[in-house]
């Protein structure tokens, strides 16, 4: 289970570093904007409470899971989720509810958590600096899917950044993020 030995740090330290953001989230910060323009900071956070739900899911063999309304606990939803993969078997297969290989499924949950983390963060003034492991991962599986993602929505067109700049700035561009966002515009 090489994948799951090299995935599930990669996806705990994301998955651990979020949820700080999220717990660091002040109440009258919830209407503010994000980078993901169709999401302020409360729909972002849903957005996460369901990407955990979805991928918990997932990695027990069940559907894709519809997104409910903001419960304000992505924390504890993101324990099951690790939880769920920490399984062996998680890692075996197709997902049935996504038609992808479960090994695809973890890289996307990681891409989720790293870039979802960024977001929230930027969007309420906390620091953020993603596990650089963590962003290497993200930035090959990314580069593999890239074309795919857009085409499903997941991804926005690309920002242009210098070749130069930090990795992880590179990665924000490839997926359609402006990695100077501010709140301010």
């Amino acid at each position: 289970m090489a994948a799951m030995e090299d995935m599930m740090p990669l996806m705990a330290r994301a998955t651990e570093q979020t949820a700080g953001v999220v717990r660091a989230v002040r109440q009258e910060q919830l209407g503010s904007p994000t980078p993901c323009a169709k999401f302020d900071v409360k729909d972002l956070i849903s957005h996460l409470e369901w990407v955990a739900e979805m991928f918990e899911s997932i990695a027990r063999g069940g559907p894709r899971t519809e997104q409910g309304p903001y419960a304000g606990d992505f924390p504890e939803r993101a324990e099951r989720t690790l939880a769920a993969w920490s399984r062996p078997e998680a890692w075996e297969g197709t997902s049935e509810g996504m038609g992808l290989p479960m090994t695809v499924m973890a890289r996307m949950y990681l891409v989720d958590m790293v870039v979802h983390g960024w977001d929230l963060a930027r969007a309420t003034g906390q620091e953020y600096e993603p596990d650089p492991e963590a962003v290497l991962e993200a930035v090959n599986f990314t580069n593999q899917m890239v074309e795919t993602g857009r085409q499903r929505g997941a991804f926005g067109p690309p920002v242009a950044v210098p070749d130069d700049a930090p990795q992880f700035d590179r990665l924000l561009g490839v997926i359609g993020r402006d990695p100077a966002w501010t709140p301010l515009g």
